[in-house]
């Protein structure tokens, strides 16, 4: 294929796999925990770490990442502590970011707004190899977290309480989920754009959601749309000459809409068989809440 003999592409899409499987796998947990918006704010305060690295010479992958990362956790500690004056320390959080992105990235020697465009938007003519070794890594980590404590991170975004009482340690199981967060937004900025990383992280788990109601299930779905979308949309972006983010964003909306109009009849298929396997005799208060199904039951 004419599209691999160029190593530029190549890069890109290795990085667009790696970039489909980790945002749905982190972002089912998001969901769950009713935090779909979460990824768009650490974007907002990646900006600040990728402004940073131009201004200083390092990598603006590893510095964002470490400006996400702390920023993530300080999400947390507000969203603990904040109380009523928490959406307001969120906000100026999200807007000091991106006012920090653009003031560092115009400070720097080598900086420029059109820098910082390729990583709000996704750039794949500008993924280079430290980029692929930095995204690689990260990957890893977040596949290492969300596949390796899923029963834990699924337990917690269902219900804390629950979770808490069983022994669980929520607040650090929280912390982790914010910091995969953070780690998965840096793994997407290069490919999907910091500005549109949450749709690639919250669409396609609510596309999988139509057609599966097993959390194990709709993980796998939701990966499987992920790395489709992502693939499509950057070889879409190279011989359209389009926006590889915009692309993948729309591709993956497109997808979440065909799942929708295929599930209904198989939705209508479901209640029917419910309601002939549920006994006439049963009251509805016997019937086990979602929040306390097991992890047997639901599929971890």
């Amino acid at each position: 294929m004419e599209i691999l003999d160029y190593a530029f592409m190549q890069r890109a899409l290795l990085a667009a796999v790696l970039v489909g499987i980790t945002a749905p796998a982190v972002g089912i947990y998001l969901v769950q925990r009713r935090q779909a918006l979460m990824g768009d704010g650490i974007g907002h305060v990646a900006m600040t770490g990728v402004g940073l690295g131009f201004l200083l010479s390092w990598s603006p992958v590893w510095m964002a990442t470490v400006v996400s990362v702390l920023g993530a956790v300080l999400m947390e500690l507000i969203r603990w502590y904040g109380r009523t004056r928490g959406d307001i320390a969120l906000a100026m959080l999200f807007y000091g970011g991106m006012a920090g992105g653009v003031m560092f990235i115009n400070l720097a020697p080598t900086g420029s707004n059109a820098n910082l465009t390729s990583y709000l938007f996704g750039s794949l003519s500008t993924v280079s190899e430290s980029d692929v070794t930095a995204i690689c890594v990260l990957a890893a980590f977040v596949i290492l977290v969300t596949l390796g404590l899923r029963r834990q991170l699924f337990a917690v975004s269902q219900d804390e309480e629950f979770a808490r009482v069983t022994g669980l340690p929520v607040r650090a199981l929280n912390l982790l989920t914010a910091i995969t967060a953070a780690v998965t937004v840096t793994v997407a900025m290069r490919v999907v754009g910091l500005l549109l990383v949450s749709a690639l992280m919250v669409v396609p788990v609510a596309a999988a959601q139509q057609m599966s109601r097993s959390f194990a299930a709709t993980f796998a779905i939701s990966v499987a749309i992920g790395v489709a979308v992502t693939l499509g949309g950057t070889v879409t972006s190279y011989y359209q000459d389009v926006p590889p983010g915009a692309t993948i964003v729309l591709l993956t909306i497109g997808a979440f809409i065909v799942l929708t109009v295929l599930a209904a009849p198989l939705a209508r298929r479901r209640a029917r068989a419910a309601a002939a396997a549920q006994p006439a005799e049963d009251p509805a208060e016997c019937a086990i809440p979602a929040a306390r199904r097991t992890e047997k039951e639901i599929g971890v």
